[in-house]
């Protein structure tokens, strides 16, 4: 008799260990980031993905200032936002929002490829970016990630 056993392994968010990565922006194209980003942060690149349960890992994203898209979508590209009231349409460009805040193109992205439920609230809370190459993470020891 074989003494193996194949049960799927449910991981719950105790028994779950997060990592912080580091990953550098510079030069990189927003959407193929930003999906990797996601990824880590749902927790897909590990074997113990539990997909009702939060096994991601934290990400720390620099030169966020420094992102590039393909094309002519820095100048094409519009963000809208809606208020809920008549007349309250906003559309940003992607340069007026590169040169408001690089940040929040990140952020806005990744958060629309996570779950839009309580769990995915919870993983966006695990992104952080900034606008350079220095971030006060360094306590946790992040580990650096290449795309």
């Amino acid at each position: 008799m074989n003494t193996l056993s194949y049960r799927t392994v449910s991981v719950s968010k105790d028994q779950a260990e997060h990592k912080w990565y580091v990953i550098d922006a510079e030069n990189q194209v927003v959407g193929r980031l930003c999906t990797h980003i996601a990824s880590i942060l749902r927790g897909k690149n590990k074997p113990t993905y539990t997909p009702h349960s939060d096994t991601g890992d934290y990400v720390i994203v620099i030169n966020a200032d420094k992102l590039r898209f393909t094309g002519n979508k820095m100048a094409q590209k519009e963000y809208k936002n809606y208020s809920h009231w008549p007349g309250g349409q906003k559309i940003t460009l992607a340069t007026e929002l590169m040169d408001k805040d690089s940040r929040r193109i990140i952020e806005r992205a990744v958060k629309g490829m996570l779950p839009k439920t309580i769990l995915g609230r919870h993983m966006v809370k695990k992104l952080f970016v900034y606008a350079g190459d220095e971030h006060p993470h360094g306590a946790q020891k992040p580990e650096a990630i290449k795309f």
